[in-house]
């Protein structure tokens, strides 16, 4: 894997404090750090309020004898401000709990969001979402599925969730990116993936 020769590392930042300064569903640190300057010489205290959400998996389900993805619409109040809509046409996503691997959480949440099971599973990569302000890291699966009934509606009651399934061809799935009607990260991240890697699907099923 190649690696980008970074003149700094974590080892190089001093945390002074961290203290918490909002806790509800999520929480919200202060942090006060101190770093070294490209320029040379040390930064003076530096504060900033960092979003600690814990992390997530997003799952891609494809299903190849459709050639179709499955997304999923949900209302996001956050988006509320800027988006056109604020149902959300997503992949399928969740919070890892404690004690959870990501992949058992990808299953856990391809069930509980489409009533779909994955036939194989395939990590696409991690990445942090916004680093400016928030810890949170995705981690991305490619899931195989297979979509054998015109259920539409899922989500657990416990946790609020109203969640619509849709079964969308590539190519409609490809346009709808395109024209902007899908404007969250984790969606744009996981459709390019997959008109980047179409041809080699098959072999990621195979693993």
């Amino acid at each position: 894997m190649a690696s980008f020769p970074h003149k700094f590392s974590a080892d190089d930042v001093v945390i002074d404090s961290v203290e918490t300064a909002f806790q509800g569903f999520f929480r919200l640190e202060r942090i006060t750090f101190r770093h070294p300057l490209f320029a040379g010489g040390m930064s003076q205290p530096t504060q900033r309020e960092v979003f600690e959400r814990g992390d997530a998996v997003v799952v891609l389900p494809y299903d190849a004898r459709r050639d179709a993805v499955v997304l999923v619409e949900q209302i996001r109040i956050p988006a509320l401000r800027t988006a056109a809509n604020p149902w959300q046409l997503e992949l399928v996503a969740g919070i890892v709990e404690a004690g959870e691997s990501a992949a058992d959480v990808a299953k856990r949440e391809l069930m509980e969001e489409s009533g779909l099971t994955a036939l194989s599973l395939h990590k696409i990569c991690s990445y942090l979402p916004s680093p400016g302000g928030c810890s949170e890291r995705h981690t991305l699966y490619l899931a195989q599925v297979t979509v054998a009934d015109e259920r539409q509606v899922f989500g657990l009651a416990s946790e609020q969730e109203d969640i619509r399934r849709h079964v969308v061809s590539r190519t409609e799935a490809m346009a709808l990116l395109q024209a902007g009607s899908i404007d969250n990260a984790a969606t744009v991240i996981g459709l390019q993936w997959l008109a980047l890697n179409l041809a080699a699907l098959p072999e990621l099923a195979a693993e």
